[in-house]
């Protein structure tokens, strides 16, 4: 009684003790390990002696793999720290302009490669606060950024440009400009607008997304960053006083569902909700798009892409409303999947997507959309969607639309789509279809946008490390075709005929010497993206394929190579490079393609409660993984691995085989 009585008096001497409940006992409220550091709180500094924090402490992980182990991080993101604020076995992750205390074990962990994924995110709101402040008259100021070239203004005096607008002449008005400018309210970074976004993270784990947003993004009036984690929340409550950002950001700890739920109501919507959950964001879309205020952002991450990729056609179903097929436009398809499940529960209230930025990186997917209500519109959501007929043998693919719309003057007429748009079997091989979807059928970017994100990012790239990456994908981006869903692969036409693989420039001109159009894709390095139908390019395949001929008597006569090169061909290939065949993306050698940072970068394991790593995946490492980790330097060393053949009965070599035989040390081995 007499220990709880002394730290109490020192929680109050410090100016904290109002962060703790008068109900509870002092015990229950500190988190473990922090009495044995209580006492040096005293020497923080006056700022975070003001502050709030909430430290109720629970077993339960914080499910974020936007966070991972300590060890797979870099050196120069993770300093050790002797900070006041620092309980045993904590490190801090630098990352931005923040600095993110979370424990050295798994209950978190700490992925470098979402960085990209953090910083994009960080662009495409200030941008959309850029855009959305204009009308409530409030200019943003990023630090380093130049201003605009076309401003509302006649001048900014603060060196921040406006939204783009009609030049006016200066001198016509000139008191009614100066009125204007005096009006206008300046918001920077750090510091809370009263007529600025309020923003929602459902899913924060360490807070790190949101402590960036607080750092990085002007125009904000509020952060929400929500777990259901009580341990989660604590450690968001500690890292938004450690960044002296408690004036924007507070910690909540709930259901993310049910906080989005209560604010359905018009007043009490979020201006921004960002959802980034271990896995799929299913359970949360549908209280998502009613919770985002009337044009809205409502930015998604989506991780579960061996679901979205067509491994699991019917999980994707009961998920997403979707059937999701194997395919080489696999990574679109999984972008069209979601925005087609948004735009499906939103359609349920009144409402409808724009997608103002969908992007396939690395290990997942991610959508910027914006969300708007209006019934009339919603009546073309039919009509947005589309089913896939995929052949199995070749890979073409054709789409047919779920309605029609007709414009009829004033009225638009809606009826049923007619279909189907091929036959029992593919024209072009013979084989039979795969039916997949409904998917998005619409462009996946708002181009205008997507350019004042990437004007934004080329014009300051200190602002974010991954700013080559980020101005490399806007840019393929900006240069994809939007009318034309999905996509084909070079490598998959030419492994289809048995041929080798045309260049790629000399491929793209055979199409525009046809008359068509062709892109590049972000999601795929070898994408083909063309208005031409299938049978155009299997006709400059054909052309290929003349001048190094493939041995036909080798073909099965089932095959698809068979039927594709013994029907004759309709149009003559040019395959003369031409100049507006190489992008400006790849004439700029800008990075398009991540390369792998590192060994195993994916997404990594879910955390557990307590640290550590789960027993069925440790012996599931144990297993798969690190069966080789010392290099083999004589052939001598493979005698210590089991001979596969041998098993089976199979292995003819005997005595001769590099491979063991000894059935009996490898069964003594499964059993160690």
């Amino acid at each position: 009684m007499l220990a709880c009585t002394v730290l109490q008096l020192s929680l109050k001497c410090s100016g904290l003790s109002s962060a703790f409940p008068k109900n509870r006992s002092l015990l229950q409220i500190l988190p473990t390990g922090l009495t044995c550091v209580f006492t040096k709180f005293r020497t923080m500094d006056s700022n975070k002696q003001s502050q709030d924090s909430s430290s109720i402490t629970t077993d339960e992980p914080m499910q974020d793999k936007n966070i991972q182990h300590p060890s797979s991080s870099t050196e120069s993101n993770q300093t050790p720290s002797t900070d006041p604020g620092l309980l045993p076995g904590e490190t801090v992750v630098r990352e931005g302009k923040a600095a993110i205390l979370f424990p050295n074990a798994n209950e978190v962990f700490y992925n470098p490669v979402q960085e990209f994924n953090r910083d994009l995110t960080c662009a495409v709101i200030t941008e959309f606060a850029r855009d959305q402040l204009a009308q409530r008259g409030v200019r943003i100021l990023v630090p380093g950024e130049k201003d605009r070239v076309v401003v509302q203004l006649s001048e900014d005096k603060n060196g921040a440009g406006d939204q783009e607008a009609p030049e006016q002449p200066e001198q016509e008005h000139p008191k009614e400009e100066e009125a204007a400018e005096k009006e206008y309210i300046t918001a920077t970074v750090g510091e809370r607008c009263e007529q600025g976004l309020r923003v929602l993270e459902g899913l924060a784990a360490s807070g790190l997304r949101s402590v960036r947003f607080a750092l990085e993004v002007p125009g904000l009036k509020s952060i929400t960053a929500n777990d259901y984690s009580a341990k989660a929340a604590a450690l968001i409550a500690r890292n938004a006083q450690h960044n002296n950002v408690t004036h924007i950001l507070q910690a909540s700890q709930r259901d993310a569902s049910m906080v989005m739920y209560e604010a359905r109501g018009r007043k009490e919507r979020y201006d921004v909700i960002d959802l980034d959950p271990y896995g799929s964001p299913s359970p949360f879309l549908d209280s998502a798009v009613q919770a985002v205020s009337e044009g809205g952002l409502l930015c998604i991450t989506c991780t579960d892409m061996a679901v979205m990729a067509g491994n699991s056609g019917e999980t994707c179903y009961s998920k997403y409303g979707s059937v999701s097929i194997k395919s080489k436009y696999c990574h679109e398809m999984a972008l069209r999947i979601i925005l087609h499940s948004l735009d499906q529960r939103a359609a349920v209230y009144q409402r409808y997507i724009e997608p103002l930025l969908s992007v396939s990186v690395d290990f997942y997917i991610r959508v910027f959309v914006r969300v708007k209500t209006g019934q009339v519109v919603v009546k073309n959501s039919a009509s947005k969607q589309a089913l896939v007929y995929n052949c199995v043998g070749c890979g073409a693919f054709h789409l047919q639309r779920m309605g029609k719309r007709i414009n009829q003057g004033k009225h638009m007429k809606y009826s049923a789509a007619t279909g189907p748009p091929v036959g029992p079997n593919c024209e072009h091989c013979g084989q039979r279809h795969q039916l997949g979807g409904p998917a998005w059928a619409e462009p996946l970017h708002d181009i205008n946008f997507v350019q004042k994100v990437l004007g934004a990012v080329s014009g300051n790239p200190t602002r974010f490390r991954t700013s080559k990456r980020i101005e490399g994908m806007l840019s393929m981006v900006t240069e994809e075709l939007q009318d034309v869903p999905l996509y084909y692969t070079l490598d998959h036409l030419s492994s289809t005929v048995h041929r080798s693989t045309p260049p790629m420039m000399q491929f793209r001109s055979a199409l525009l010497h046809a008359g068509y159009r062709v892109s590049f894709s972000h999601a795929c390095k070898n994408a083909v993206k063309t208005d031409a139908p299938a049978g155009v390019l299997w006709d400059i395949m054909r052309c290929w394929e003349r001048s190094n001929p493939v041995k036909r008597e080798r073909l099965s006569e089932t095959s698809p190579a068979h039927h594709i090169l013994s029907k004759e061909t309709t149009l003559e290939a040019c395959f003369e490079i031409r100049e507006d065949a190489n992008p400006q993306s790849r004439k700029r050698h800008l990075t398009r393609f991540q390369e792998n940072p590192q060994a195993n970068w994916g997404p990594k394991a879910r955390a557990k409660a307590g640290g550590g790593i789960a027993s069925e995946l440790e012996d599931k490492r144990k297993q798969f993984q690190g069966k080789r980790k010392k290099p083999i330097t004589h052939s001598s060393q493979l005698k210590s691995f089991p001979c596969k053949k041998f098993r089976k009965g199979a292995c003819t070599l005997g005595d001769k085989c590099c491979y063991s035989h000894d059935l009996e040390k490898e069964a003594e081995e499964k059993m160690d």
